[in-house]
């Protein structure tokens, strides 16, 4: 083993002086990035190869052996958490660190948590012998609980990023936040995937959200880090989860303080790449054994500016289009609620929060035609636009909360909530003669687009312990009410017009019902849960307007759809767990992903002169059935395989119509099949703490469209890397560094994207007492966040590129005042059974290292 390691270091700096490995991109930048994963993946291998234990085994006073106790591994000099380890069923444990001083701190269901004295390891194992634990009859009155969150926690079924207490991610806003997380993919048309796999679901709070595409993207670009306590991966969703989501869900959780006494903090943030952005927020919190009040409000100001090149041959033109495009937002967030103890038992709570957001849209640009076979310039289109979008979002949500510690379980929630979205977009068009540049047609539009969607849901969820295990029911009945008036005015050259031709409203109705039953049990060397959930879904879509005739009339179309289907969604998973320090687990779900009703309106949209968009009343859902294989290590090295099918894929199409002019499209593929590798390994050595996971995949398309070039049939293997390093240089000082690199993939089917990556660097400073932080970082300082890729189908051959204002500095300065400790048994107790809670039912599967 000592020979080992020096080799190991010796290929990594071989191979980082050698040319045979290709950057992804034939720039300097390309350069820096390959020697910065190189060093990244050494790193994490050499960490790996010394390892000293530290053993034990815990009983009651008894004399017997506690099972599945928490034992967490503590760093003597600040008490940040090292590593986790649970008990087997004789009491034993087993910890590996790198040598140092710690403590051990013992939690386990109704016994009074214990903390050891210093442990030394000095490079051999430590075997502290045994640790008595006594039984929770006397009073906890008067403890404090203070603890820090990892970065990140990977479990069997999801991946949890603490991003709260992150350096990096300060300043940022929620969309920015997923683009660099760990498996999620953003194409250029701000669509989301994870592992690969389209139809991703974006929950906010537990609650899914009905926006979808660009209403999506915009709407959490208003949204503000500070804002954000965790973003949720979930890959393996059970069956109390709704269907929706193939490649899984997405969960923001906003933050609610939770703290006793009255408290509460502010902050403030600042920064600029092109343009300066501000944002600032205020917290505030009073709790006692009665009621816990709690809100916040949030302000985010600031423009960002992005760029696009674009080239596409249709037929015998070439068109060449240059954007940029400046969104400036301005947007309000705030939460507000209370939580009423009733009881022992019993918490019956109410919640509001929303986000009121101005987001101004300009773009400019030229678009330059060619005639390909003489190669001359025939003429040049400026259509520089402005829309000016209003987009408000408001929920309400009422709770009863029933729970007997170990036992019966009742949940119910009732939600309200509502988006007004008002568009208001001007759009010129001017075509310009080459090389006069005389004006020989314009075109002017108005368009008037506002939008209402209105959600209503109660569901219910009850749990109980049912032969040995836990059994849980529940339904949903929910219902999403959504109204479009799209109107488009001509403006030259009569004046402002209102074209019924190009105008539409559209109606959309969705009711979702849905039952589920889930089951887990835990055997002797291993843990199942099966579940089966069903749903009913009754679409219904309007779409009004008029259509002219071929004698000259006008009539009234109604281009409306009825659906009516229900479908069952079976998910179990299976979790050897004889062996705590090496699990396996093994997962099956059946999931679906309905169209969002942009997607399903018939109306020919114009976006601009040459590109239009239009709905598919014809587009039907599309299913997923997906099994995995985890395996947890020593509770660090974490290895997910997955594979997915996908049945009728959504695919935007691009189409040429009138030999000239460019359609898109949704349309159901064939189908999809993915194969998915993720490894993650998180690393802590005294002051220095690593995380590493890298997520593989091969997808292959296949879909018959009509024969030639629109039939796709092709494979592609890409894969994702995201590394965080955390430095702790002592006197409250903290650095912080993470990069992401992406390989090239293939987005909806048909675009071939290049390779892109980052690299952020951070620097905290904790002040007046630990009260305060100050936090300053530079994100993406190699400006290597550029996308760029090709497409060639139905006669469309297409090249793009563009970047956006990635890189930032950011200042962000926060303030704690008040009491910030929770205290009493009561909620000590709480806490300990439900951390013991998460674990049992993840296998105990937790890591990612120590902040």
């Amino acid at each position: 083993m000592p020979l080992f390691r020096p080799l190991v270091g010796r290929y990594f700096i071989t191979l980082l002086r050698s040319n045979t490995f290709d950057p992804p991109y034939p720039t300097k930048e390309g350069i820096i990035m390959r020697k910065i994963f190189l060093i990244a993946v050494s790193l994490l291998f050499t960490n790996i190869l010394f390892a000293q234990k530290i053993a034990g085994v815990v009983k009651d006073q008894q004399g017997k052996g506690l099972d599945k106790t928490t034992v967490s591994l503590l760093n003597a000099k600040d008490s940040s958490v090292v590593k986790l380890a649970v008990t087997d069923e004789a009491g034993k444990f087993s910890v590996e660190t790198t040598g140092g001083s710690f403590l051990l701190s013992l939690s386990h269901v109704g016994f009074i948590p214990q903390l050891t004295k210093v442990v030394e390891v000095q490079g051999a194992d430590v075997n502290i012998g045994e640790l008595i634990m006594e039984k929770l009859e006397s009073a906890l009155a008067g403890v404090t609980v203070t603890s820090q969150k990892p970065m990140i926690e990977v479990r069997a079924d999801k991946t949890i990023l603490n991003v709260e207490g992150t350096i990096n991610a300060q300043g940022q806003d929620a969309f920015e936040l997923l683009r660099k997380s760990p498996g999620v993919i953003i194409d250029k048309d701000d669509n989301l995937s994870l592992a690969g796999k389209n139809g991703v679901q974006v929950y906010i709070d537990g609650k899914p959200s009905p926006l979808s595409g660009a209403d999506l993207a915009n709407y959490l670009k208003s949204m503000q880090s500070s804002q954000i306590e965790a973003v949720e991966l979930i890959t393996n969703p059970s069956a109390k989860y709704e269907a929706a989501g193939n490649a899984g869900i997405i969960n923001i959780k906003l933050k609610k303080n939770k703290s006793f006494g009255t408290n509460g903090s502010v902050n403030a943030g600042y920064s600029i790449g092109t343009f300066p952005k501000y944002n600032g927020g205020l917290s505030l919190n009073h709790r006692n054994k009665k009621v816990n009040l709690f809100g916040n409000y949030n302000i985010n100001n600031g423009e960002n500016v992005s760029r696009m090149v674009s080239t596409s041959t249709r037929f015998d033109t070439l068109f060449a289009q240059q954007n940029r495009v400046v969104f400036q937002n301005n947007s309000h967030g705030f939460k507000a609620g209370m939580d009423y103890f009733a009881g022992a038992k019993t918490i019956v709570g109410v919640t509001v929060n929303g986000n009121l957001a101005s987001n101004d849209i300009h773009t400019a640009g030229p678009m330059v035609f060619t005639h390909v076979p003489t190669n001359t310039i025939d003429r040049t289109l400026v259509a520089n636009n402005r829309n000016d979008i209003k987009r408000d979002n408001i929920n309400a949500n009422l709770n009863y909360r029933y729970a007997v510690t170990g036992g019966t379980e009742l949940n119910i929630d009732a939600d309200y909530g509502f988006f007004n979205i008002r568009g208001d977009q001007f759009q010129p068009n001017y075509y310009l003669d080459y090389p006069s540049r005389d004006t020989i047609h314009q075109a002017i539009y108005n368009m008037i687009a506002p939008t209402d969607i209105d959600l209503y849901s109660i569901k219910a969820d009850y749990e109980q312990n049912y032969r040995g295990g836990r059994l849980g029911i529940g339904g949903k009945i929910g219902f999403v009410n959504t109204d479009n008036d799209f109107q488009r005015y001509n403006v030259f050259p009569s004046g402002k017009v209102l074209d019924t031709l190009k105008s539409n409203k559209f109606a959309y109705k969705e009711n979702i019902n849905a039952v589920y039953v889930n089951y887990n049990k835990g055997f002797k060397g291993f843990m199942m849960q099966v579940g089966l959930r069903v749903e009913n879904t009754h679409a219904k879509g309007t779409s009004e307007g008029y259509k002219q005739l071929q004698n000259g009339y006008y009539e009234e179309y109604d281009s409306s759809f009825n659906r009516n289907y229900t479908d069952f969604f079976p998910s179990a998973a299976l979790t050897l767990n004889k062996n705590p320090m090496n699990q396996w687990s093994f997962s099956y779900s059946r999931r679906i992903d309905r169209p969002a009703y942009q997607d399903l309106n018939p109306f020919e949209f114009k976006l601009n002169e040459y590109t239009y968009m239009k709905g598919n009343t014809q587009l039907q859902p599309q299913y997923t059935n997906s099994f995995g294989i985890t395996n947890i290590y020593k509770f660090r090295l974490t290895t997910a395989l997955n594979y997915s099918h996908v049945k009728d894929i959504f695919a935007q199409i691009p189409d040429t119509v009138e030999k000239t002019k460019g359609f898109l499209y949704k349309q159901n593929l064939a189908t999809q099949d993915i194969v998915s590798l993720n490894v993650s390994y998180p690393f802590q050595y005294k002051w220095y703490s690593f995380f590493a996971t890298a997520n593989a995949f091969y997808s292959y398309y296949k879909a018959n469209l009509g024969g030639g070039d629109r039939n796709i049939e092709q494979g592609v293997f890409s894969f994702t890397y995201f590394m965080q390093n955390s430095f702790k240089l002592g006197k409250g000082w903290t650095g912080e560094i993470s990069g992401y690199y992406s390989a090239p993939t293939l987005w909806q089917g048909v675009f071939k994207s290049k390779a892109l990556g980052f690299v952020d660097v951070g620097l905290q400073k904790q002040l007046f007492e630990n009260k305060a932080t100050l936090r300053v970082g530079v994100s993406d300082i190699f400006r290597t966040l550029k996308w760029q890729g090709t497409s060639n189908f139905t006669g469309a051959n297409m090249m793009a590129r563009g970047n956006w204002e990635s890189r930032l500095l950011k200042v962000n300065f926060s303030y704690r005042f008040g009491n910030s400790q929770v205290k009493a048994a009561r909620q000590r107790k709480s806490a300990i059974e439900e951390e013991n809670k998460r674990a049992n039912q993840s296998g105990g599967q937790i890591g990612g290292p120590a902040q």
